[in-house]
């Protein structure tokens, strides 16, 4: 199918818009590079937030299925801001993971939640899937 692309993780094809594909990059390299496997993530999951829904990009789970990691994906022109932080925040409110990321395929940046301090920080890197 032109101008679609397979999400391995909603397992079917959807439109390749420059965020899906900053999406289904940023899936792949969880996958290969830090060792989540693919039925531990899904794209587009959505939560409710008061009586609203909304969909997170990306979640990865540990093997016990808790969320892990909540990921924002933008296209590759949407600067990364405050408001882009605040939206991960947001879903955080929910779903309580120690790892937010936001990326838009050209900057990423990640905060991992700092348990002696009491809260996030911005990290270096995003942690290896644990198999335990």
């Amino acid at each position: 199918m032109e101008g679609t692309v397979f999400d391995p993780l909603r397992k079917k094809h959807v439109s390749l818009t420059p965020e899906e594909q900053v999406r289904q990059h940023f899936i792949h390299w969880l996958n290969v590079e830090r060792g989540y496997p693919l039925q531990l993530m899904a794209s587009e999951y959505t939560i409710k937030l008061g009586s609203k829904s909304f969909r997170c990009d990306i979640v990865a789970f540990d093997n016990n299925l808790k969320p892990q990691i909540i990921v924002e994906c933008k296209a590759p022109q949407v600067k990364l801001s405050n408001t882009v932080l605040q939206q991960v925040l947001n879903y955080n409110l929910v779903l309580k993971v120690p790892h937010l990321v936001i990326t838009n395929g050209e900057s990423t940046c990640v905060c991992s939640y700092n348990s002696l301090m009491g809260r996030y920080e911005f990290a270096q890197d995003i942690p290896h899937h644990s198999s335990k």
